[in-house]
This record gives C-alpha cells, structure tokens and sequence, in this order.
C-alpha cells in the first residue's frame, strides 16, 4: 500500500501537483499497464504514467485505448500520455480524456516504433519544433490539468534540437520535460547521453526528469548528481525488476520475495484482463522474472505456451520446488474464476 503522504515534503511539484519521491516508471506501451504500475507504486515509483494511447484511438471511442486510461486512485498523481501528428485532434482527445480524472496529460514525442514516427507522431514530432509549440500552447490553454512532455534529444545526431525543443515547450506552458538521452535513430541502442538531459535542466525553469541507462541503484545516484535532474524514469530495467524502487538491485532480491511478487501480479493481471488474456500478456513478464535463475530456460519455452491458468500455475509450483529443492505453495493463494 502506498503511504499516505499528506504530512510529508514533495520532492518536487509539476505546477501544483506534489510529487513524492525521486524514481518513475517510464511508460511502455505493454509493460506500464495497471496492474504493473500498481505494483510498481507499492514498491515506491512515485508517478503512473499510463501507456501512450492514440489521439485518434480516443476519439474514436477505441475500447481498449479507454481500457490503457483505467487507473486505480492509489496511483495519483496518474499521467495519461497521448500521441499524434494533428493538433486540433489531439486537443479534443485531451479534452474528452481530461474528464476521466488525470492529474496531468503528457504528450509522447519520443515514441521511435515507426508505425507511430511515420505518422508523424511520436519522435517525428521533433522535427517541427514549432509545431510542438502550438500543441502545447492548444493544450495548456484548453486544459486545467498540468500539461507535459516526453523527448529524444532529436532524430538523429545531425538535428540534435533538444534543446530548443525545451526551451519552446517551457515557453508554452509545458509544467515538465521528461528526457530520454537518445535519439530517435538511436531507438533503445548505443549509450544514453546524460550530458544532454543536464544541459536541458539549466535550461529551463521546470522541473526535468531524466530518462536512459538506468538499471542499477549506483546508476540512479549518477544520473542524478550528473544532471541535477528531479526525477530518475526507468524503463527496461524496472520490466521484471520493481525493486528498483526500492533501491534495492535485483542480485539481493531472494527467490522468496521473487516468488511472492510473482504470485500477486499474475492475481492482476487475472483480475483486470480475464483469465484468457491476463494469462496470454502476463508471459512476457515471467520472461523477465525468472531471467537468471537455475533452469530458467528449461521451464520459459513452457510458460510462454500456457493456455490455461491452472496449467501455469502448477509449472511454477514444480520450478520452485525444484530450484529450492522442497515442496512449495507458489501460487496456494491465487483463487482462479470457476
């Protein structure tokens, strides 16, 4: 359960939004869902920022973009991020999604999958920054809630405009930047530049949360004196590995605490996709789980086929039992749907 923080000093403020703590989960579209991000928040990331959604999706009525915006009060200050190329439309998708109770909308300008910089949107949104100035003049203008963004630090290493992409966003009303140390060419390869992301925090006035490499705790304290950024979003790292959040690197999380986390997010992931789905997309994430453990190979190809929950769940009771060499109750207090 997240601690009430009513009595407590905010590490930062987006606006008038106070912000309790110093590590994020970044968004990921497949990853950040709510059952994950309510694990995450239990395990101390301070913000819920949902999976991007499409600003058409929205308008449309699209079932499962509503389906990415469900967010439990537990999470505030929640963050519903959107993308797209049109700007009169993704004002009406921020509009028609501000009265669903976020306490910020984020614009997704770093998203490098094609399919979403072909259209514009996403990362190819940096390359007209004049543009992004527009959209956030719309959006800061029409909404009451806090308005921010997420960027590459430009397409590729010849239009490196980071900078004045933050610049013209905290011109408009932007309330923060959150900044991914790549390029969009550069997609998840190559080496994050922390240099840049520190350049964008003495630029503007606004807070700045800072966005690649991160993926131990020693990694999170560089970032942070190296930028002076706010705030620390994590990723790749956090997928499989929320005690990130609680400084605590996955070499000292035991097979127990293992085994316990994954007993409650495959109970989520049931309860708010169904059986038949929460199964299917809890996969990818025992993937992550159960990387480097003894076997763990032997026993993936068999997880990652499962078509009933029952199944699963008695693979994983016979893969604890034999890496710890004693009978077990992996999942004894998962009740299944009849």
């Amino acid at each position: 359960m997240v601690a009430n923080m009513s009595s407590l000093i905010p590490t930062f403020k987006i606006r008038d939004i106070p912000v309790y703590g110093d590590l994020i989960l970044s968004p990921m579209a497949g990853f950040s869902d709510k059952p994950y991000r309510l694990i995450c928040r239990e395990y101390g990331s301070a913000m819920s920022y949902t999976e991007f959604v499409s600003s058409d999706g929205i308008l449309h009525g699209n079932e499962r973009t509503l389906q990415m915006l469900n967010y439990d009060p537990i999470e505030r200050p929640v963050v519903f991020q959107i993308f797209g190329s049109d700007e009169i439309i993704l004002e009406k998708a921020a509009r028609k999604i501000e009265r669903l109770g976020p306490d910020i909308i984020d614009l997704n300008m770093g998203c490098s999958v094609r399919k979403v910089s072909a259209r514009g949107a996403g990362a190819a949104l940096l390359k007209e920054p004049q543009k992004i100035g527009r959209i956030f003049a719309r959006l800061t203008r029409t909404l009451s809630v806090p308005v921010t963004g997420k960027i590459r630090l430009g397409w590729d290493d010849e239009s490196l405009n980071y900078l004045e992409v933050a610049k013209i966003m905290a011109d408009n009303g932007a309330a923060l930047i959150a900044v991914h140390g790549r390029t969009k060419i550069q997609g998840y390869s190559g080496q994050a530049n922390w240099d840049a992301i520190a350049e964008v925090k003495q630029a503007v006035n606004i807070p700045v949360i800072g966005n690649g490499d991160v993926h131990t705790v020693a990694d999170i304290e560089r970032m942070k004196q190296h930028t002076h950024c706010e705030g620390v979003m994590i990723a790749r790292a956090a997928v499989g590995n929320p005690w990130i959040f609680r400084r605590k690197d996955i070499e000292a999380v035991t097979l127990a605490e293992k085994a316990a986390l994954i007993r409650r997010h495959l109970e989520l992931m049931l309860d708010f996709y169904g059986e038949k789905q929460g199964l299917i997309l809890f996969r990818k994430h025992i993937v992550k789980y159960i990387r480097g453990l003894a076997h763990s190979a032997k026993v993936r190809a068999k997880l990652v086929t499962c078509s009933r929950p029952e199944e699963f769940i008695e693979l994983m009771k016979t893969y604890e039992a034999e890496i710890t060499g004693q009978a077990t109750q992996f999942v004894a207090n998962i009740s299944l749907k009849p």
